[in-house]
């Protein structure tokens, strides 16, 4: 179908062309999407098996837009399963194996849009964020990775993991591919309640006006952690003294909440997913197994005990306990503490300072198997990433560096809420700048 619709697709811009229409802006360009995004009457399953057949009747806003501006679309990208995942090996069609390395992991939950881009297969790709699913993947892949603010894109159409931490996100070659599909899928939406009305900058015209100096505020904690991988530090380190040396304003401030994130993230979206995650049952859409004539609660059990995987149901389980009585207040209630505390820090930090830096990533990408059985560590791995959206902020990954064991790995800047103009400000300054190499723009 893909193959076919996309022939039809470039053919139509042909003609559309030589008729001297106005091109879109995105007139040509192919773009992958996650299988996570509703196109209409086409298949879309969250990589899960209990969503097996399903044709969404609608498009999601962001691929309406995408449409709109003449992009074409060529298929729906491997994912973990309902986005839960951080090596992209909880997918019922089998785990993404990274380009660059088969035998290493692309990363997760989007590690099917981040390899699309990194192997050619599209110029960019859209994913989704709820705890670092763009960018953790994109520093596996060497692409760039942006979680734009959280209410910048409609989330209209996404299937929801938790839903006030999920942002669609876009996967690039450039900055200025990234910014001119972030100016594209931007800008409130009447269907979705928590889409924002602050107005889209043009994003990829305003990366001609850089800021020439910048306030960056370096986490210590995040470079001092035990589980940074010691050769990503020291290039860390030595990164952050050419921004210095650079004129930048660089200061290193303590961060002294960076151990309470993972554990708060967990405890908030996994709550969220029991809620979200109950609507699939087997009797609206997806897959019914088992006796049909089963009774309730029968039906329901066989039905999501065979239709989730082992991740989801271990995130429903955690998600449920959390809620329940006698344990809401010591879990879910305070971890609510923590994200109000993380906020009125982060308000804080953008009082003085333009950018935050980290590292996107504590390791390199890892070998498939290596941490599937071990959730904690696997948790681990998005020690970085999660803060941006248990404030809301965006952020990006930008592949500067190579490891000595031939793999890429990056930085992560991170910007207030809804400043994605600044932020891609200055990842160009950086990209032009520490990048050996140039990619060609769209």
């Amino acid at each position: 179908m893909y193959e076919a619709e996309a022939f039809s697709a470039a053919d139509r811009l042909d003609e559309d062309r030589r008729s001297g229409r106005q091109p879109g802006k995105l007139h040509g360009v192919v773009i992958g999407i996650k299988d996570v995004l509703c196109y209409k009457d086409h298949l879309v399953t969250a990589s899960s098996k209990i969503l097996e057949g399903f044709n969404p009747l609608y498009n999601a806003t962001a691929v309406e837009r995408l449409l709109k501006e003449g992009a074409i679309l060529i298929g729906h990208l491997n994912c973990d399963e309902f986005a839960m995942g951080s090596s992209n090996e909880n997918s019922v069609y089998g785990r993404v194996k990274n380009a660059l390395d088969p035998d290493l992991v692309a990363g997760g939950s989007s590690g099917g849009s981040a390899v699309a881009v990194q192997a050619g297969l599209c110029m960019a790709s859209l994913g989704s964020d709820t705890g670092g699913s763009v960018r953790q993947p994109a520093d596996f892949c060497g692409v760039i990775g942006l979680k734009p603010t959280y209410g910048r894109v409609s989330r209209y159409g996404l299937i929801a993991y938790a839903s006030s931490f999920d942002q669609i996100g876009i996967f690039g070659r450039t900055i200025a591919d990234t910014a001119l599909v972030l100016e594209v899928i931007s800008g409130f939406d009447g269907r979705d309640s928590t889409s924002s009305r602050q107005p889209v900058p043009a994003f990829a015209a305003g990366l001609k006006d850089p800021v020439s100096r910048y306030r960056i505020a370096v986490l210590k904690e995040a470079l001092q952690h035990p589980s940074l991988d010691p050769e990503i530090r020291d290039q860390l380190t030595g990164f952050i003294g050419e921004l210095k040396n650079a004129g930048h304003l660089v200061e290193e401030i303590s961060f002294d909440l960076l151990d309470f994130i993972v554990p708060a993230y967990y405890i908030l979206t996994t709550a969220e997913a029991s809620s979200n995650l109950s609507r699939f049952d087997g009797v609206r859409y997806g897959i019914r197994t088992g006796d049909k004539e089963a009774r309730y609660p029968d039906f329901y059990r066989k039905t999501r005990s065979e239709g989730f995987g082992k991740e989801v149901k271990r995130r429903i389980l955690l998600g449920t306990f959390v809620l329940s009585s006698g344990y809401y207040e010591a879990y879910f209630t305070r971890a609510q503490q923590v994200r109000k505390i993380l906020t009125d820090r982060t308000r804080l930090i953008f009082n003085q300072f333009d950018i935050i830096l980290t590292p996107t990533v504590p390791t390199t990408a890892f070998r498939a198997g290596d941490k599937i059985t071990d959730p904690v560590a696997m948790y681990l791995a998005d020690l970085y990433t999660v803060y941006a959206n248990l404030v809301g902020i965006p952020g990006i990954s930008l592949p500067l560096f190579h490891h000595s064991n031939g793999m890429p790995f990056g930085v992560q800047a991170m910007t207030n809420q809804f400043q994605e103009l600044s932020l891609l400000q200055f990842s160009c300054e950086l990209i032009q700048q520490y990048k050996s190499y140039e990619i060609p723009t769209l």
